[in-house]
């Protein structure tokens, strides 16, 4: 189990550093080949509008949101904003419009499986989502938590991959288990249990507002269990535009070394689930 753990926990490095903790997944020593995409007319990105802060409508009626930044700045890293478009529509749609030609690439969040891969070539992730804990500020302990969190009533989403993992690799916690997050929020504030274990970012966005009242932090992890969680987001094209996920490949690299990535990550999520 101890050996799981490590593994589930090295990504990021120092964890528990004050600094803003981004992700990367990246090789610091890795270089790919700059494309070359004279050739190419057109680069349609298709993506949603109701996943907010990925995709939504801001007050102004306009498409904004984490994704469609990263899109516009991979085509500037690609050197194409000219032939550059952002398109929205519902997400029962993105995968017939992409198979017509309607677009280039997916950007929506397409999840990486066994059958996608049948029908897609997928980036590499450039986002995955961990497990974190949450705690009473008062009460907040230090890794390694499957030793300090031993005995302690952890509250989880019922029937989810969290709980599973919280099961699986933390069998001395007492899990309470709940059927709505605003109860599991509730007590945990209310300090009738001693922790929260679940998805980083909806925690992430529960801590910096207004119902939690500034009562609780991260503690330990993050945690990656890519079996339960998947594999995160990716940008998916048709086989036949392999090719393109090879000069996403290169942008996303590029953005994650020159800062761009970080700028974005924290602008959309100011608590960071890392």
């Amino acid at each position: 189990m101890l050996a799981i753990l490590a593994v589930l926990t090295t990504l990021c490095g120092a964890a528990l550093s004050a600094e803003p903790q981004i992700p990367n997944f990246w090789d610091p020593k890795e270089r790919l080949p700059k494309p070359q995409l004279e050739g190419l007319q057109r680069l349609r990105f298709l993506t949603t509008v109701d996943f907010p802060p990925f995709n939504y409508i801001d007050s102004e009626g306009r498409l904004a949101g984490f994704h469609v930044d990263l899109a516009r700045r991979i085509c500037a890293e690609l050197g194409v904003s000219d032939k550059c478009q952002i398109q929205a529509l519902p997400w029962a749609e993105l995968e017939d419009a992409l198979a017509k030609g309607d677009g280039e690439a997916i950007l929506a969040g397409l999840a990486i499986t066994p059958a996608t891969r049948e029908s897609y070539v997928f980036t590499r992730p450039y986002l995955q989502f961990p497990a974190r804990f949450v705690m009473q500020k008062a009460n907040a302990v230090a890794e390694p938590l499957h030793v300090a969190l031993s005995g302690k009533r952890i509250g989880v989403m019922a029937g989810s991959a969290h709980e599973q993992i919280l099961r699986s690799y933390f069998g001395d916690v007492k899990p309470v288990t709940y059927s709505r997050t605003e109860w599991l929020y509730e007590d945990l504030r209310a300090g009738k249990i001693d922790g929260a274990f679940g998805d980083g970012m909806r925690l992430s966005f529960w801590l910096v507002g207004s119902d939690s009242q500034a009562c609780c932090r991260f503690v330990g992890g993050p945690y990656l269990a890519p079996e339960q969680l998947g594999l995160g987001l990716a940008i998916a094209v048709r086989p036949s535009d392999a090719a393109l996920a090879d000069a996403f490949n290169f942008a996303l690299r590029e953005l994650q070394a020159n800062g761009t990535f970080a700028e974005l990550y924290l602008r959309y999520f100011p608590v960071s689930f890392y």
